[in-house]
């Protein structure tokens, strides 16, 4: 069984720092100032092979009216009462003051076990503080260092020695662990009923804590007019129906640009991870002034870390026209937070306790839709008859088509829906059908997750690195470019781009058949680069020779094949003498011309007339 141990004393003596020491992490807010801790706050720890149940206390001050302090002394008494050993801490270097002596007297009248430690103690400077120890009159005190560590083992000894019960004998270790291995090998127990976790928070004087008092029914948390009293994240253990639940009050939230104390900064940062690790969050607000711009920040951030959300308006005893009010608080948050339309409102007083009875059932509806889970047949039936209701709109003339969708975990729920050209679905059709999603599976308030994915396109052409169009395949991807072959532009002006693996042997066979009709059968051993040049030397030799003008100016031709001409063949054309002028009719005489001469004789001098004699 676990030692329940209380770390009392005077404020700023590092209660907070030794709670965080034994319990193996940072929990508590520690700081330079006196005062930082006010609630009681509880965690399990471990010294050794002791198991701890550890509570963290505010300073002890000499105070009896209704102030602050005051509250704190109570809770800090209440904490005395429940443990099994007090840890009394005082400073080791500032020594032992009248307030611890005031303090002593207190737990001597208690009457419960008591072990005195003395913190600080590393150095020399802290050998007269331990030596005052002695004073108190609780023995000797054990000399540790919180912040460094020191004197761990002489506590372990000093707890054992004031609780012997608590720690088991070596029989019975011996007996639990045969046991603890029984277990193991018959299989893991799952403990279905794990704590809910519920974390409250909203802006400072809220009611946040009268919210846990009251659902709790005890005061366990200090309460007052003062705005800010809570400051760290305080867990409270309760049982609601027969179900175990984790209430988180947590510390008043302000808008950022007025966080300008460190304390302040720690206690908001306390809050956000409160936040991060529930399930359910309830945003108290006040009646008088819900839903303003700090509310509506807080929710957002719940939406969007996943939390279910349900909004709590306390002081509802203050409101003359609750009917007309309740209306109005309902429209304003369906107008002012779409993003959670159908987050359950309660509207109740933490002082009187009316309406209290129905938040909880509410909570629970909302965890339960939070852990939902769909089938996939039932999501694509519902996917189907949303998209004939309302199509995906067109985007640059081109459908997107929604083609499947399934959900890959819940809490919050997700889903992963398959459409073409993904990248380019509008954020209000995502809406539409987070909306559709909520209607028509009854999941008021959740907040849920879409996301839209496309599959690869295997017969679409992307850019390689060579500058080559290869198709985006698993097959492709990866893999080295292949190099372009010398053959494949030979003689077809044909691009890398148009190039397939097949053009190599149709190539060279078409070759080597040109060369066989042209000259016979092609020579062995070439390579296609000179099956090439063999052919276009072919061809030159093979084709009819330009026509070549001789030394008189005659023009010769190629003599004409014997045999008869092939069908379809063009008769060629005699050649036209170039001696001879072409005259009008063949074999006739030219006429003489008008001024004498022989009819169809030579001319007798030149043709205009002169040289004659």
């Amino acid at each position: 069984m676990a030692l329940k141990l209380a770390i009392v004393g005077r404020p700023n003596v590092g209660k907070s720092t030794l709670f965080n020491r034994l319990a193996g992490k940072k929990l508590a807010i520690v700081d330079d100032r006196p005062g930082v801790t006010r609630d009681r706050r509880e965690a399990t720890g471990r010294l050794g092979d002791l198991d701890l149940v550890l509570i963290d206390t505010a300073g002890f001050e000499d105070v009896d009216d209704d102030s602050l302090e005051s509250r704190m002394r109570a809770q800090t008494e209440q904490a005395v009462d429940d443990a099994d050993v007090c840890l009394f801490v005082v400073d080791a270097r500032e020594g032992v003051v009248p307030l611890d002596h005031i303090f002593a007297e207190v737990l001597r009248r208690k009457g419960g076990k008591v072990v005195l430690a003395a913190n600080k103690a590393e150095g020399r400077a802290a050998e007269i503080g331990v030596a005052e120890a002695f004073s108190l009159g609780f023995g000797e005190p054990v000399a540790l260092s919180a912040e460094h560590g020191e004197g761990m083992s002489d506590l372990f000894t000093a707890l054992i020695a004031a609780a012997p019960d608590a720690y088991p004998d070596e029989d019975e270790a011996g007996d639990e662990d045969v046991e603890g291995d029984d277990e193991e090998l018959s299989g893991p127990q799952v403990d279905p009923t794990l704590p809910l976790r519920i974390a409250i928070v909203g802006r400072p004087n809220a009611g946040k804590s009268t919210l846990v008092n009251r659902l709790i029914g005890e005061e366990r948390l200090l309460v007052g007019p003062e705005a800010g009293i809570t400051r760290d994240a305080i867990p409270v253990d309760w049982t609601w129906d027969g179900r175990p639940v984790r209430l988180v009050d947590t510390a008043g939230l302000r808008r950022k640009a007025r966080v300008q104390q460190h304390l302040e900064r720690l206690s908001t940062a306390d809050t956000l991870r409160a936040l991060t690790f529930a399930e359910v969050v309830i945003l108290v607000m006040d009646a008088n002034n819900a839903f303003e711009t700090q509310d509506l920040q807080i929710a957002d951030l719940v939406e969007r870390e996943g939390r279910g959300l349900v909004f709590c308006i306390t002081k509802w005893d203050l409101i003359e026209n609750p009917a007309e009010k309740l209306a109005e608080l309902k429209e304003l948050s369906e107008r002012m937070l779409p993003q959670l339309r159908g987050a359950p409102l309660i509207a109740l007083s933490a002082e009187t306790g009316r309406h209290v009875d129905r938040l909880m059932p509410a909570v629970f509806k909302l965890h339960a839709d939070w852990s939902t889970k769909v089938k996939t047949r039932d999501l694509n039936d519902w996917l189907s008859m949303a998209v004939q209701r309302h199509p995906p709109p067109a985007v640059n003339g081109k459908r997107i088509k929604p083609k499947y969708m399934a959900q890959t975990k819940a809490r919050p729920p997700t889903f992963v829906l398959f459409a073409s050209r993904a990248d380019q679905l509008p954020d209000s059709y995502r809406r539409y059908l987070i909306n559709s999603l909520r209607d028509s599976f009854d999941l008021p308030g959740t907040p849920i997750r879409i996301t839209i994915k496309s599959g690869t396109n295997p017969y679409a052409e992307t850019e390689a690195s060579d500058g080559r169009a290869r198709p985006m395949t698993k097959r492709f991807r990866g893999a080295k470019p292949e190099k372009t072959p010398s053959w494949s532009t030979a003689g077809s002006g044909a691009t890398a781009a148009s190039a397939k693996p097949r053009t190599r042997s149709i190539t060279v066979k078409a070759m080597k058949a040109s060369i066989a009709e042209a000259s016979g059968p092609a020579p062995k051993g070439l390579s296609a680069k000179g099956l090439a040049k063999v052919r276009t030397r072919l061809v030159r030799q093979t084709a009819a020779p330009a026509a070549k003008t001789g030394p008189q100016g005659a023009t010769r031709s190629a003599a004409p094949k014997s045999g008869p001409p092939k069908a379809g063949a063009v008769k060629a054309k005699a050649p036209r003498p170039t001696g001879a002028r072409p005259t009008g009719r063949p074999n006739s005489p030219k006429p003489a011309g008008p001024k004498g001469g022989a009819k169809g004789g030579p001319k007798s001098g030149p043709k205009n007339g002169k040289g004659r004699g």
